[in-house]
């Protein structure tokens, strides 16, 4: 079987812009894949570029094994997109823009409806199903992007900052749906800026930064690569921090507070502590803080230069790199994106 999505060198130009810079990206069927980075990574237009809403100027793109673009209807109907923004058509009722979604994909009227009403359950606002889009609160269009998503029954369900500006209960309601979702086969494709959530929910990630690929790794290996922190209470602090080992990257005093940082502070510790006793110093007490997955994904995309990359001259940005819309994007890519296709 071949991997869910797959990218080799994948280019995106916006004229002198390069929103993907030859990224190459494998995500395994049945994976629950993250995909973090900055404003201006390249994330979404990633996505477009595999839904058929950008054509890649480079490179190659596919969904289990479909070409993007020359087997676009293929790939397409293997996947479920839940966009950032709300491109929902307001003057229908919630249950029949489902309908009209499930309708573009070849289903036929009555498995259609049966489908919308099976997918408002799961996501929980069936009993809202005859009213329109507008009138819905924040969080239940959140649920809606997702019902629209699911209504075909995708094969690969790809989430764009699916829980952004929702309230904690909601956050936890859909963390929960979608892991029941992946646990039933479905390969997902998340992207976020709440790292908690990349942690929580992922098996692997990906961090990309101004259209690279930084590293792909599973959450507990990112946070292997940090350091941690010792932090021991001395009982008659000493005037200065005391020499320790080579396994003391960086040691600082402050009052009777003595900080050391270093690799693996579970293993670390009991040699912390004999040394420390050895050279004559009583512990009143200890802690160990362990390296955030936040603390290695600034680590990762910080940079000097912060410019967004260009293939030539200076040009005017948008937000995350993606010029906003497509220029070259052709009248029937248009239309698919006003339909709700994606």
């Amino acid at each position: 079987m071949p991997p869910a999505i797959e990218t080799v060198d994948l280019v995106k130009e916006y004229g002198d812009l390069r929103a993907l810079q030859e990224l190459s990206l494998t995500v395994e069927e049945g994976e629950f894949f993250g995909l973090l980075g900055p404003n201006g990574a390249g994330k979404t237009t990633f996505i477009n570029t595999l839904v058929g809403l950008v054509r890649k100027t480079g490179g190659e793109a596919r969904v289990f094994g479909y070409d993007v673009e020359d087997e676009y209807q293929q790939a397409r109907d293997a996947i479920g997109l839940a966009p950032q923004e709300f491109n929902v058509d307001r003057f229908f009722p919630i249950k029949e823009v489902l309908m009209h979604k499930a309708g573009y994909h070849g289903i036929p009227t009555a498995e259609a409806a049966d489908r919308a009403d099976e997918a408002l359950k799961r996501v929980g606002i069936y009993d809202k199903r005859h009213e329109r889009f507008d009138w819905l609160s924040g969080g239940m269009k959140r649920r809606l992007l997702l019902a629209r998503a699911l209504v075909t029954d995708p094969d690969l369900l790809i989430l764009d900052e699916p829980t952004a500006g929702v309230d904690v209960q909601l956050r936890h309601d859909l963390w929960e749906l979608v892991t029941e979702l992946n646990e039933e086969g479905t390969t997902i494709l998340l992207t976020t800026h709440y790292i908690e959530e990349a942690e929580r929910l992922c098996d692997r990630v990906a961090i990309v930064n101004e259209g690279r690929k930084v590293t792909v790794a599973t959450p507990d290996e990112l946070k292997g690569r940090g350091t941690d922190t010792v932090d021991v209470r001395l009982e008659s602090p000493p005037a200065t921090a005391p020499d320790l080992g080579p396994y003391a990257h960086e040691t600082t005093l402050s009052g009777d507070r003595l900080e050391v940082r270093v690799d693996d502070g579970g293993s670390t510790a009991p040699r912390l502590l004999n040394d420390l006793e050895a050279s004559g110093y009583e512990i009143a007490d200890l802690e160990i803080s362990r390296t955030s997955l936040e603390e290695i994904f600034v680590d990762l995309t910080e940079r000097d230069d912060r410019t967004v990359t260009r293939s030539s001259v200076e040009s005017g940005d948008d937000s995350d790199g993606d010029g906003g819309r497509d220029t070259a994007t052709s009248g029937e890519e248009r239309t698919r994106e006003q339909e709700g296709v994606a």
